[in-house]
């Protein structure tokens, strides 16, 4: 069984103008300047917005050719656009779910399994989820958030559960 990882919530920078928020490819660099040891990872991650004590998910996505190349690309920055304007107040974040092989080949298969465990649960906390695909039954764990066994999740594990509603 191969167990991903979590880690997060990072703060995505963003502008804050007079009507909305919005997150350019500035502030995708930004975000890399200060969290370069994900850039070639790969796995599945979650877009989501943290406001009034809790977060919610806005977006899905996975990354089987490493995280820069895959989370700030012009479609997701609409799509997260699209998210932010649901939202006055809040500020965005991201959750990494990382596959263990940090080099090599990824398993694409279950990098796809994850994510779409992760939409489904994210569209039963957010209906208004902006990706609604994936209905097969995962084979996967996440440690210290599903599936994972005895022991105390650590800090990021609790908050994607928070998250997620789990």
């Amino acid at each position: 069984m191969l167990s991903f990882t979590v880690d997060g919530p990072f703060e995505v920078p963003f502008y804050q103008g007079n009507a909305a928020k919005a997150i350019s490819s500035e502030e995708a660099r930004g975000f890399w300047e200060l969290n370069p040891k994900y850039e070639k990872r790969r796995g599945c991650y979650i877009f989501a917005i943290r406001a009034g004590g809790g977060i919610t998910p806005i977006y899905v996505g996975k990354a089987t050719r490493g995280f820069k190349s895959e989370v700030f690309t012009a479609d997701k920055l609409a799509k997260y656009q699209r998210g932010l304007a649901d939202y006055l107040k809040g500020s965005p974040v991201l959750f990494f779910l990382l596959h263990p092989a940090a080099k090599g080949k990824p398993n694409k298969a279950l990098i796809g399994e994850l994510e779409d465990f992760l939409i489904q649960t994210a569209i039963s906390r957010n209906s208004e989820l902006i990706n609604v695909q994936g209905t097969k039954k995962a084979e996967f764990n996440i440690t210290g958030v599903l599936r994972s066994g005895v022991g105390k999740p650590s800090n990021p594990a609790r908050s994607l559960k928070s998250c997620l509603g789990l």
